[in-house]
């Protein structure tokens, strides 16, 4: 069964375009981790500092286990431009 782990991020002032480059690394990253089944990455049309980035994962622990194969150099650019922390959740699909 397939989950998602969805971040909300806002970007600092005048570093959208750092952190839309960092989360595009990441996702690159993200991408080959075992149980990994694709990310997404969206810009609201609103306020082009908010950013969500949607990972498929086969289930919670896939996420969970990946993450010690992840290399942890790849998140410091993306922290650098964050406005705060990310906010995350655990999402279970009922239609795709």
């Amino acid at each position: 069964m397939t989950v998602a782990r969805h971040y909300i991020m806002h970007a600092r002032e005048g570093m959208d375009a750092a952190l839309e480059t960092a989360l595009r690394a990441v996702a690159d990253a993200v991408r080959p981790l075992p149980g990994c089944e694709g990310v997404e990455l969206l810009r609201d049309l609103g306020n082009e500092r908010r950013f969500v980035f949607i990972e498929q994962w086969a289930d919670v622990d896939a996420h969970k286990a990946a993450a010690t194969g992840l290399d942890k150099s790849v998140f410091a650019p993306m922290m650098a431009a964050l406005d705060g922390p990310p906010d995350g959740a655990y999402l279970d699909y009922l239609m795709r």
